[in-house]
């Protein structure tokens, strides 16, 4: 009854946790963060193209190229909402919140406890860096997803396949049986693993995790290639089917596979000045320092200059890391010269495999350090990491005396709360009402794109904006047949060679004087109107009109 009772209260916790998640990546979404950047507008461009034309693509080529799974869940989203800054940033949000779910099923598969489970998957939950991407249309939040639902099935697999060769599970059903259980499993971890390669560039790196992770498996189980050979064959078919799409794709247009990565390496003489020794342990120590000390310093990704993590939980992840690395050499000490086979040694070389393979898309690269986007898919693992110290002190005071299991335990109850309440209260408050980040979102975009839905169908629209900038004002009116895009620079040739109307209106993107200037030097019947938003910000969006003809 006790066992019971106490699964229910964990999955009532689980509950909460994943409500409380999704809330903090919902509340709010039009206003914070306070723009749609380029790069978010450029999947909802894609997306749009693909409803209107009914081409859904595996790969879109835009900005430098870009895994289409994404744009095609965008797309299904804008049919469902219509097209909103809701709609585009959905199927993030979602993704965000199915991370919490996946980290609590990974780290309780991991450590065998419920309680592990919970605690990584509240960090997840109320983190800022988690939170913070989780509201931003960019594919890269599908990646811990990802990887850690394929992870936990994987493992879910090992241990059905330990209960069949340890405890000879014979059942009499063979669909009910621990051996049809861990073809499952693998099938299912094969299944979604292969889902990676339609997400985020640096799953490429992923299948490390996997060959890193069964040669600790080989190194410690006694029979592995007879216990794991059809599972890993299951695995492998299972991946290759969900990667088949894409895959023949790249076949098709091998051009698909080549990226900036290169010219930003830090193998590149451009980037390394002919030291790539030293730009690699550079990059590789800024891209560590961000969880503890110096963060990313773009505040689309973070909260200048601060690190990643709150200062509770980068100090447990700097402690849990310290553990796993010295725990590892000791396991590794304890199997070839004692012979002694411990299932820690495959979970935590797995852990580590996991956090540096899926760091090395940002310390392999020289540019932007530190980088939080790059670095996203050591997101669950970080805070799994985290979870360690917690899950030491709590093993603690059933050792010790019940004055110490008190402290211990209010300890926990009054820290949680602490890790809970900053995070949110950081993003929600501090850093959504910064200036620094609405200027990174370039939050007066958003403002352009609405005022023009709100100007008549019959009234030309020309508005001057860079290349990336008209993006964002055009995804918000895909449909609108009467607006022109022009850079500043074009804007000469551009009068020379075309009528403008007298009821033409120029929205101006980057408020520049003297494009108004010279706008209402050409036609001396406009005037430059300024529209304030009423956020907090005060986002003005600039339009030069004839505003004798609306009198």
């Amino acid at each position: 009854m006790k066992f019971k009772n106490q699964k229910i209260l964990n999955l009532f916790l689980l509950l909460i946790i994943i409500i409380f998640a999704f809330i903090v990546r919902f509340y709010n979404i039009e206003n914070a963060p306070s723009g749609v950047y380029p790069d978010e507008a450029v999947n909802g461009i894609d997306a749009l193209n693909a409803i209107s034309t009914g081409e859904y693509r595996w790969f879109y080529t835009d900005n430098n190229g870009r895994e289409g799974l994404m744009m095609n869940l965008i797309a299904f989203s804008f049919q469902i909402f219509g097209v909103s800054i809701f709609a585009l940033k959905f199927p993030s949000m979602i993704f965000g919140t199915l991370t919490v779910l996946g980290t609590y099923l990974l780290t309780k598969e991991l450590f065998r406890s419920q309680r592990a489970g919970l605690l990584a998957a509240f960090f997840v939950a109320f983190s800022f860096w988690a939170i913070n991407f989780s509201r931003i249309s960019f594919r890269a939040n599908m990646l811990p997803t990802i990887l850690s639902f394929s992870f936990y099935y994987l493992f879910c697999g090992i241990r059905y396949n330990k209960i069949i060769h340890e405890f000879k599970n014979k059942s009499q059903n063979f669909w009910k049986s621990s051996t049809f259980k861990s073809y499952f499993c693998f099938m299912m971890a094969g299944l979604i693993f292969g889902i990676g390669l339609h997400t985020y560039i640096s799953f490429r790196i992923a299948p490390a995790i996997l060959l890193v992770s069964f040669l600790a498996l080989w190194i410690t189980k006694k029979h592995f290639w007879r216990d794991y050979w059809k599972h890993s064959l299951i695995f492998i078919f299972a991946a290759f089917v969900t990667m088949a799409p894409i895959l023949f794709d790249f076949y098709k247009h091998p051009e698909y596979l080549s990226s900036r990565t290169g010219n930003v390496s830090v193998f590149s003489p451009e980037m390394n000045n002919g030291h790539p020794i030293k730009t690699l342990f550079r990059s590789l120590g800024l891209s560590l320092v961000k969880y503890n000390f110096w963060g990313d310093q773009n505040w689309r990704h973070n909260y200048p200059p601060y690190p990643i993590l709150n200062p509770i939980l980068g100090f447990t992840f700097l402690g849990g890391l310290i553990y796993l690395i010295i725990k590892w050499f000791h396991l590794i000490l304890l199997r070839f010269k004692y012979k002694i086979r411990d299932r820690k040694l495959y979970v935590y070389t797995f852990i580590l495999a996991w956090f540096f393979a899926m760091l090395a898309p940002e310390f392999l690269t020289a540019e932007g350090l530190p980088h939080a986007l790059r670095s996203i898919g050591t997101l669950p693992i970080t805070f799994i990491i985290a979870s360690i110290p917690f899950l030491w002190l709590l093993g603690k005071k059933e050792k010790y005396g019940q004055g110490f299991k008190i402290i211990i335990v209010s300890f926990i109850f009054i820290i949680l709360p602490v890790i809970g309440i900053f995070d949110v209260i950081k993003y929600h408050y501090f850093w959504a009402n910064n200036p620094h980040q609405a200027q990174s979102f370039e939050s007066g975009l958003v403002d352009a794109g609405y005022y023009i839905q709100s100007v008549s169908n019959e009234t030309p629209i020309i508005v001057i904006a860079e290349n990336m900038q008209r993006i964002t004002v055009r995804m918000f009116n895909y449909s609108k047949l009467n607006v022109i895009y022009k850079h500043q620079d074009e804007l000469d040739d551009f009068f020379n060679n075309n009528e403008i109307k007298e009821n033409t209106e120029f929205v101006l993107t980057g408020n520049q004087q003297w494009v108004a200037d010279k706008i209402i030097e050409r036609f001396p019947g406009m005037q430059l109107n300024k529209y304030t938003d009423d956020t907090i910000h005060a986002d003005q969006t600039w339009v030069i009109k004839n505003n004798n003809l609306n009198k």
